[in-house]
């Protein structure tokens, strides 16, 4: 008796038959008809679809690669490029990825702390439109990330504490002349956590994703999926107040947070308190890193705090992992030592048994990888296949063939 997976109940769509192949589940005609159940004529007239809008490359054209049989195949990687983008508060990276995640070509430049949309986005634009010389398939989607809570669905940020100046600016326009390609906007640790998703071979089902640089953040992975919240803004502790912050002020405007004890921009002002020069958190995490006592224990000291607020999640979500991420994640070892001793002293016995503490799959390249994880989603998902075949013309009936 043939099984169908459940998320395959007949009919099968042309978007869900590229995917299987898309992911190494099925590279034959026969093997779609085992999976989804669907009729010979109903997978070749999709498989069809398919080749027509060049997705999949099949029969004939799979000569040149060897090894396969007549009726083999092929994911189309390059029938199209993803751009990613990562904003930082001090630095931007930008990416070309074909359509398998593959990187083709890419830049990261450090920019001015405070800098506003007119003045980055356009030379952003830029440094894409080079990147882009040579490359000839079109670009499909954009991915972009940002500090704080975006939304997606405007392509705007919401509520950022770094970015001042980038709240309610429409993002689209400064990318218009780049390409006519729809831009996906996300927060920052929910784009790190996408990353996860895809870098772990798909093993990391749940998870607490940090991003511990300049400032706090978690993205949360549950049952396979980044979880976002309501408004986008699942995930902010680094605003989370406490009670050993109680008056501190912090760049948000409130007082008590989570970073004024523990992130980035608050270890850096700490350090210039003592007389020692450092513009950034990088600039602490490698004095750590050379064994400065005082680095070594702001970075730990961080981490136990941190670790507060993790147990409750730990305690409340069971994750498989926590992965940390950021600018202090260079100094794994060290900064994850102080968030353990905290999550073993406050969670329970029974959520951190299995519980790991890993460090960010892509290390500081997990944003791009996020933003092409991003862009890829909002061309390759089943349902946006779909709707770009609905949108093509029909074929003529009488050019079907197996």
């Amino acid at each position: 008796m043939t099984v169908i997976p459940r998320e395959f109940t007949a009919p099968a769509t042309a978007g869900e038959l590229l995917e299987l192949v898309r992911t190494g589940r099925a590279d034959t005609r026969s093997g779609l008809r085992v999976l989804t159940g669907l009729s010979r004529t109903a997978v070749v007239s999709r498989v069809q679809a398919l080749t027509a809008a060049g997705l999949l490359l099949a029969g004939e054209e799979l000569a040149s690669t060897g090894g396969r049989p007549p009726g083999g195949l092929l994911f189309n990687k390059d029938a199209g490029v993803v751009l990613a983008i990562a904003i930082g508060r001090s630095r931007s990276q930008l990416s070309v990825l074909d359509l398998d995640g593959t990187e083709l070509a890419a830049d990261s430049r450090d920019h001015a702390v405070g800098i506003g949309p007119d003045e980055l986005m356009p030379e952003v634009a830029e440094r894409l439109i080079a990147l882009l010389a040579g490359i000839e398939p079109p670009v499909a989607a954009i991915g972009m990330s940002l500090p704080g809570t975006v939304a997606r669905d405007r392509g705007v940020s919401l509520a950022s504490p770094v970015m001042r100046g980038w709240d309610g600016v429409e993002l689209a326009p400064y990318l218009a002349g780049v390409a006519d390609a729809p831009l996906v906007v996300a927060n920052d640790c929910d784009v790190l956590a996408s990353s996860e998703l895809h870098g772990r071979g798909g093993e990391l089902h749940n998870a607490l994703v940090v991003k511990a640089s300049t400032g706090l953040g978690l993205g949360i992975i549950a049952d396979g999926h980044v979880i976002e919240g309501q408004l986008g803004a699942a995930g902010e502790i680094g605003h989370t107040r406490l009670p050993v912050a109680e008056g501190l002020p912090c760049r948000c405007g409130s007082t008590g947070c989570l970073e004024t004890v523990a992130g980035g921009w608050a270890l850096v002002g700490r350090l210039a308190e003592s007389g020692r020069h450092v513009g950034h958190v990088r600039d602490l995490v490698a004095l750590a890193l050379d064994g400065d006592a005082e680095a070594r224990g702001l970075l730990r000291e961080s981490g136990r705090h941190l670790g507060e607020l993790l147990a409750v999640a730990v305690n409340l979500l069971n994750p498989q992992a926590v992965v940390v991420g950021g600018d202090m994640a260079a100094a794994f070892d060290l900064y994850v030592a102080g968030v353990r001793e905290s999550v073993y002293a406050r969670a329970g016995a029974l959520a951190t048994r299995d519980l790991q503490f890993l460090p960010a799959a892509h290390g500081d390249r997990a944003g791009l990888v996020g933003c092409g994880a991003l862009a890829l989603e909002r061309v390759l998902s089943p349902a946006a296949v779909d709707a770009r075949l609905a949108a093509l013309p029909t074929p003529d009936p009488r050019l079907t063939h197996a």
